[in-house]
C-alpha cells in the first residue's frame, strides 16, 4: 500500500485552494470506499483531503415548491430515516435501506456514493429517477449539472480539477406520485447489487393513467441509465397489469450488462424484467395513495433475494 499525506479543510473555498495546488488528491468524508480501494492498490492518491468539518455541508432541506435539497455530507442513514425523504423521496429512502449495513450507512454520504460513480451504487438509480442535479464548487465559481450528465463512466465524474460537489438538488413532485427502488443481490444489503431498479411514476388525475414516468436501472450498464423505452411504454396509458410488463420487458434495450464475479450478463438481463415489473406496480399503488406496508416491505425482500 503506498504511503499518503493528510489535508484537511474548514470551508468550500479552502478545500478547491488545496485541490488546485496540490495534484492527486483525493476528497474523502465517510472514506468507506476510498480506505477499500486504497487497500486493494486501486487507489493510489498522494494526499486525502477530509471535508467533513466544513460547516453546513451535512444539512437537508425540503420544500413543496422547490423540492429536496442534500448536502453531499448528508448520511446513507439520514436519508433512510429522514422522513421528509420517506414521505416524499420514497425510492430514495428504500436506496439507503438497501445499502450495506447500518454501520456503513452512518458514515457513507450522499455525496460520496455520487462521486464514487459506481454503475451500482445504491442511491444513483432513485436520485437519476427524480431527476437529481448536482452543484458544484470551483476556482471559476459554481454550475449545476444534471445527474444524468455528471455521471460519464464506471469511476468518472464530470467534476472538473479543484471541483467538488457542494449540493444535491431533487425538484419537487407533482401530486399522485409514487416511487419505489428495488435491490438484487446475492446477500441482500449486505452485497453491492447485481441489478438495482428505480421507478417514478405520476398519474393523472383520474388515478389510472401514467401522466410521467421514470425509470432506471444500476449495474446493468457503464453508468446508471433511464428505460426510455420503458416509460414510453407507460406514458399515457392506463398503469394495468399488461401496459406494466410490456414496460417491462422493453427496459431491455437499456440493459447492456457484463459478466464479472457477481453476476453474468445473462442473469443480470433476465432480472431486469420482473425487477422493473415489480418496482413499477409498487410505484403506481403508492400514486394511487396506497401506504409502502410493512407486507409490501417483506415481499421486496423476498424479491431481491430470488
Amino acid at each position: 500500500m503506498n504511503r499518503f499525506a493528510y489535508r484537511e479543510a474548514q470551508t468550500v473555498p479552502e478545500a478547491i485552494d488545496i485541490l488546485r495546488q496540490e495534484d492527486g488528491g483525493r476528497i474523502v468524508a465517510g472514506a468507506t470506499d476510498t480506505l477499500i480501494r486504497w487497500r486493494l492498490g486501486a487507489w493510489k492518491p498522494q494526499y486525502v483531503l477530509n471535508i467533513k468539518r466544513i460547516p453546513d455541508l451535512d444539512t437537508l432541506d425540503y420544500s413543496p415548491d422547490t423540492g429536496l435539497s442534500l448536502g453531499p455530507l448528508v448520511t446513507i442513514r439520514t436519508l433512510e430515516r429522514q422522513a421528509l425523504v420517506q414521505t416524499h423521496y420514497p425510492a430514495l429512502a428504500q436506496a439507503a435501506m438497501a445499502f450495506a449495513g447500518v454501520q456503513i450507512r452512518n458514515l457513507a454520504t450522499v455525496g460520496g456514493n455520487i462521486c464514487n460513480a459506481s454503475p451500482a451504487g445504491d442511491t444513483l438509480p432513485a436520485l437519476l429517477a427524480y431527476n437529481a442535479e448536482c452543484r458544484i464548487a470551483g476556482a471559476a465559481g459554481e454550475r449545476v449539472v444534471p445527474l444524468a450528465d455528471f455521471l460519464v463512466g464506471p469511476g468518472r465524474t464530470a467534476l472538473q480539477p479543484a471541483e467538488m460537489v457542494v449540493g444535491v438538488h431533487l425538484p419537487a413532485l407533482a401530486p399522485r406520485s409514487g416511487g419505489l427502488y428495488i435491490k438484487h443481490s446475492p446477500r441482500s444489503t449486505m452485497d453491492i447489487a447485481t441489478v438495482g431498479v428505480a421507478a417514478v411514476v405520476t398519474l393523472a388525475a383520474s388515478g389510472h393513467v401514467c401522466q410521467e414516468v421514470r425509470i432506471t436501472l444500476g449495474a446493468v450498464a457503464p453508468t446508471v441509465v433511464r428505460a426510455s423505452a420503458a416509460e414510453a411504454v407507460l406514458r399515457g396509458q392506463p398503469a394495468d397489469a399488461a401496459t406494466i410488463q410490456r414496460a417491462a420487458q422493453a427496459a431491455l434495450e437499456a440493459a447492456h450488462p457484463i459478466d464479472d464475479i457477481r453476476a453474468t450478463a445473462a442473469h443480470r438481463r433476465r432480472v431486469v424484467v420482473p425487477l422493473v415489473q415489480r418496482a413499477v406496480h409498487y410505484a403506481v399503488q403508492m400514486a394511487q395513495g396506497i401506504p409502502f406496508s410493512s407486507q409490501m416491505q417483506r415481499s421486496l425482500a423476498v424479491e431481491a433475494a430470488f
